[in-house]
């Protein structure tokens, strides 16, 4: 079965599922899709909240499916992120001054070496002593919530916040001035991201080594990768991208960091990934799907409770998951 048919087969049951809750509840099925899409894609301002919220969960997709193609799995987004986007509210609010063709990079780059140092401790873990890779990077988010408190405690927030100061508008990405959304530029950087590491994964050499690597280890060792470091490589890169997730809302919404902010988009990255087949093309759309059913249940709640969204996205995930299940079983 293909990563499509997989994706239909988890939007249909999801579908049949939903649709079986709201005639429980007594509501239309057709009349709660209808609201949804209404308030979403036919609506400017619903339109641009789903592209702010898309666009974090694309970011942590492509985190995720990035170490998936090497057969690896990175959990820890959500402290990489965290730090990225604290790093990011720290530089960008030291760019007063700095013109924004130097401050914006900066504030970025400085998120993607954030989210790559959080990332580097379970490489190591791997490559040094064998430890697995999921069990490393979940337990590293609580260090990295422990060291962000202690961070912010020690003079990063403003006194009596849990904030840090006001980045430079010379950091700022730009609005996109959808309606008054919250929606910025930041979406291209997602786009970008995804194109770019589309063309590395198919064209590169490099992409040779990731996919060759998550095919069989042992095969790629034998040809020539070198497992040891394409491994390492992969999971500061997976950190690395993770630590960008807080642009859209650190430097293109909020204007500064908070403790708690992108909660949540760390652990939705993985949904995203598994519904794009690990596919970073493929990775758009899901996060889209995902961006409109999260902003819709704010819709619906007049008809229906928005925690049926919650089920919808559990059962996208476990249809997925069990269409999954027997290939990776017969690979073992």
């Amino acid at each position: 079965m293909s990563a499509i048919e997989r994706a239909i087969l988890a939007l249909l049951a999801a579908m049949a599922t939903a649709s079986l809750l709201f005639l429980f509840w007594g509501a239309s099925p057709v009349e709660v899709y209808g609201l949804l899409l209404a308030r979403t894609w036919g609506d400017a301002y619903g339109f641009g909240q789903v592209l702010f919220k898309a666009t974090p969960l694309a970011l942590t997709g492509l985190a995720v499916s990035l170490a998936w193609r090497g057969g690896l799995l990175n959990v820890g987004g959500e402290g990489q992120l965290a730090a990225g986007s604290l790093a990011m509210g720290l530089v960008g609010a030291a760019m007063t001054g700095v013109p924004a063709l130097v401050a914006l990079p900066l504030a970025l780059g400085a998120g993607m070496v954030a989210g790559g140092v959080v990332a580097a401790i379970p490489a190591v873990l791997k490559v040094r002593a064998g430890a697995h890779e999921v069990i490393s990077t979940i337990m590293m988010n609580f260090v990295v919530v422990g060291c962000i408190g202690f961070i912010g405690r020690q003079g990063a927030y403003v006194e009596a916040t849990v904030h840090t100061a006001p980045i430079a508008p010379s950091a700022a990405i730009p609005s996109l001035g959808i309606a008054g959304s919250a929606a910025s530029w930041a979406v291209a950087l997602a786009v970008c991201a995804a194109v770019a590491l589309h063309v590395v994964l198919a064209r590169s050499r490099v992409g040779f080594d990731v996919r060759a690597l998550g095919a069989q280890a042992a095969a790629a060792e034998a040809g020539g990768v070198a497992v040891a470091r394409t491994t390492a490589g992969l999971l500061l890169a997976s950190g690395a991208m993770a630590g960008l997730v807080g642009a859209s809302t650190v430097l293109g919404y909020k204007g500064y960091f908070e403790d708690g902010l992108g909660s949540g988009s760390g652990f939705m990255g993985i949904a995203v990934a598994l519904l794009a087949g690990g596919r970073p093309l493929a990775v758009l759309p899901a996060a889209l799907f995902f961006a409109t059913l999260s902003h819709g249940a704010l819709a619906i709640s007049t008809l229906v409770p928005r925690e049926i969204v919650d089920v919808v996205m559990g059962v996208v995930i476990l249809a997925v998951g069990l269409s999954l299940a027997p290939r990776q079983g017969a690979a073992r």
